[in-house]
């Protein structure tokens, strides 16, 4: 089976830990999305700068595109030598669901809201990736999954309606 897998900035590790888990014996192939890493602080100080918030021009585009394959080799280490790596150049959630039109199966991450079950779970990117991939999509938590008692309960209107088509009278 071929199967890629979305190695993100911040989620990669349970990436692998599914990989290692699930398909040991599968042709795997790790996606970096370059764009991804433009908002991604760099090194130790990144953090102290902030994020920033624009698009990726031409002198920032090598330095993204060294963050990407610094962690796709960082992945890469932990799997072995028999895994591919690319760096994606383009809209983080357009290339990642080209590169999955030639897989059987795509391994990715949740990167939204880690406190709780439900659709914030999904950041913007994840969420087109899952709703436009061409094949079977693995999700995975990066870290413990919330319990259920993190859904929100239905709103109260919703335990009084009558389902329809029905009438007491």
């Amino acid at each position: 089976m071929r199967v890629l897998a979305w190695i993100a900035p911040a989620t990669w590790p349970a990436v692998v830990d599914a990989l290692l888990d699930h398909h040991g014996d599968d042709e795997i192939t790790l996606v970096a999305a370059a764009d991804a890493y433009a908002d991604f602080p760099a090194g130790r100080l990144g953090g102290l700068l902030g994020r920033r918030h624009r698009d990726v021009d031409a002198q920032d585009s090598g330095l993204v595109q060294e963050m990407a394959r610094d962690v796709l080799a960082q992945a890469a280490g932990k799997l072995g030598d028999d895994v591919g790596t690319t760096v994606l150049i383009g809209p983080t959630e357009r290339v990642i669901t080209e590169a999955a039109a030639d897989a059987d199966h795509l391994v990715m991450a949740r990167d939204g809201d880690r406190s709780r079950l439900g659709p914030p779970s999904l950041g913007a990117h994840t969420r087109f990736v899952i709703d436009h991939a061409p094949c079977t999509v693995e999700l995975v938590w990066p870290g413990q999954a919330p319990g259920l008692s993190t859904i929100p309960p239905p709103p109260d209107d919703a335990r009084q309606r009558q389902p329809r088509g029905r009438s007491d009278a």
